[in-house]
């Protein structure tokens, strides 16, 4: 068994040390993957970090941390940061149609979305990401760490333990029916990488 995953155990069971342990064996990696997914190239560093801390901040409660793994805790890391994006394309879009009630933001979420004129987008495709996890579970969990995480393609099929192989089959029917479903509504393609 790794240290983080030991961690990971130990934090789970209520150990603060632990989980302090974890926060800072796990904050270079979540950087990364927030920088990959636009904070970094908007220049708002500050983003990066809130969008870390606002992620682990909803994995890392003792009831909430329940991740097995290195494997399992970066997939849920990855779907918190979807969450977070798609949350926030949501809010965008409500102001936009007239919603006047008063928002609180984090800045890292908006990092994390392009622009205002993709918000549609992202929905559509969160919405498309909810069709193939009914269809197939890991072809939805490599999308995520994939478009969400910001995740080269080696790292997350090393995260999923798929064979080189396995990874670009999978990877090309992920996108073929995401591509597919986001046709059937007109939405602009987010999954080309």
């Amino acid at each position: 068994m790794d240290e983080l995953t030991k961690l990971i155990a130990r934090a789970r069971d209520g150990d603060r040390g632990a989980a302090e342990a974890l926060f800072h064996a796990v904050y270079d990696d979540l950087r990364r993957i927030a920088g990959r997914q636009g904070a970094a190239q908007h220049g708002e560093g500050h983003g990066r970090t809130s969008l870390v801390h606002e992620a682990y901040f909803r994995l890392a409660r003792p009831e909430s941390l329940n991740v097995n793994d290195r494997q399992h805790f970066f997939a849920v890391a990855a779907r918190a940061m979807r969450q977070i994006a798609v949350d926030r394309a949501r809010e965008r879009l409500a102001a936009k149609r007239g919603g006047d009630s008063p928002i609180t933001t984090l800045g890292a979420v908006d990092a994390v979305l392009p622009d205002d004129s993709r918000l549609g987008t992202l929905i559509d495709l969160h919405e498309a990401m909810g069709a193939l996890e009914a269809a197939d579970v890991r072809l939805a969990r490599l999308v995520e760490l994939r478009v969400f995480s910001g995740l080269l393609l080696e790292e997350a099929g090393d995260l999923l333990g798929l064979s080189r192989a396995t990874l670009k089959r999978d990877w090309r029917k992920a996108r073929a029916f995401l591509h597919a479903r986001l046709d059937d509504r007109g939405a602009n393609h987010v999954v080309d990488a």
